[in-house]
């Protein structure tokens, strides 16, 4: 068979075609033909294409009359023939009823696969059904649950009356521990991110131990104090809180602290009670998300522990410590309000 010339591809053309052709999870026959069209565009002839990827010339020549004629959409197969199964009302109402109720068996959750066995159907049946009900049983959502505490509301006020309007000649700061911070080194070197395959660790990891960190966060400015410690203690949180007295003269403090046993130790009461410039305010019980600092947690978690690799524990201990002098030099700003007050419906 001749050779024919060279195909010409767009640039999202190529882009799809590179992406296929490169995702290792991507069906094996997408990937055949996403290469057989790479091949035609880099001009290479049947011969050569069939050498290359182990197909016959009669695959090579159906894909590139296919993609000849209908582009990125001729690789894709074509609707087949024959009669959908039928399944009954009954049979699509147990699906909707397993994906909803308990499992029971010891599982805590269903998979598509298990609801279509039990069923009798296919799984991309299961998964169309409950793509309509709008249902994704494989998808967990974490709401706060109601506050027991019966000054909820006052103390509720109260911080968020602080938020809004910093007293003045005063300073808010939201305190609060992040403990067990682990310092896991692992077993083989990180792989680093390439095209088509992401940062890779291995499963198996050493332990280098743990690290405590205490955090201060200035919510009108952004500022962040943080202090790493060997234990969750109230001697450390009262010397915590010395350390923010000290950094902030001729400021009074308002502390925003949770209700953690250490933050309400008599020894930091009578401390408190015999400074003039410091006010601790707990937030209502079961309630910390009342707490900014948490926010800050969050976006620490996200750019450095979440796959960090620590040789040791002051490797972990030293890169905390430079992510919050940097944090203050490029990025500390307050957080931006944004609720507006309308009630949230669950």
């Amino acid at each position: 068979m001749a050779k024919r010339t060279k195909v010409e591809l767009s640039v999202s053309e190529k882009l799809e075609l590179l992406s296929i052709a490169r995702i290792t999870k991507a069906e094996k026959r997408m990937v055949e033909r996403a290469n057989i069209i790479l091949s035609w565009h880099d001009g290479k002839s049947f011969v050569e294409t069939k050498k290359e990827l182990g197909v016959s010339e009669v695959i090579i020549n159906k894909w590139r009359k296919r993609f000849e004629a209908k582009r990125l959409d001729g690789l894709r197969d074509a609707p087949r023939s024959g009669k959908p199964p039928v399944y009954t009302a009954v049979q699509k109402a147990r699906v909707i009823k397993l994906a909803t109720e308990r499992p029971g068996e010891g599982y805590t959750k269903l998979s598509q696969r298990r609801i279509a066995k039990k069923v009798g159907m296919s799984q991309s049946k299961v998964q169309t059904l409950l793509s309509e009900a709008d249902l994704k049983p494989h998808k967990i959502d974490y709401w706060c649950g109601k506050s027991t505490d019966p000054e909820f509301e006052s103390k509720m006020i109260n911080i968020i009356g602080l938020y809004m309007n910093s007293p003045e000649n005063a300073l808010v700061l939201s305190v609060d521990e992040k403990t067990q911070i682990q310092a896991l080194d692992r077993t083989q070197p990180l792989l680093p991110l390439k095209p088509g395959m992401p940062k890779r660790l291995t499963a198996t990891y050493k332990r280098n131990g743990t690290v405590a960190l205490l955090a201060a966060l200035v919510v009108h400015k952004g500022e962040v104090t943080a202090k790493t410690i060997d234990k969750n203690n109230s001697i450390n949180f009262l010397s915590f809180l010395k350390e923010l007295y000290k950094k902030y003269p001729r400021k009074h403090l308002h502390i925003i602290v949770d209700n953690l046993n250490v933050h309400k130790h008599q020894m930091i009461k009578e401390w408190v009670e015999s400074k003039k410039r410091i006010t601790l305010h707990f937030t209502p019980t079961y309630s910390s998300w009342l707490n900014q600092v948490e926010i800050w947690f969050n976006i620490l978690t996200k750019d450095v522990l979440k796959g960090g690799v620590w040789k040791t524990r002051k490797h972990l201990v030293d890169q905390l410590m430079l992510y919050v002098a940097n944090y203050n030099i490029e990025r500390a700003k307050p957080f931006k309000w944004t609720y507006t007050g309308k009630p949230l419906q669950k």
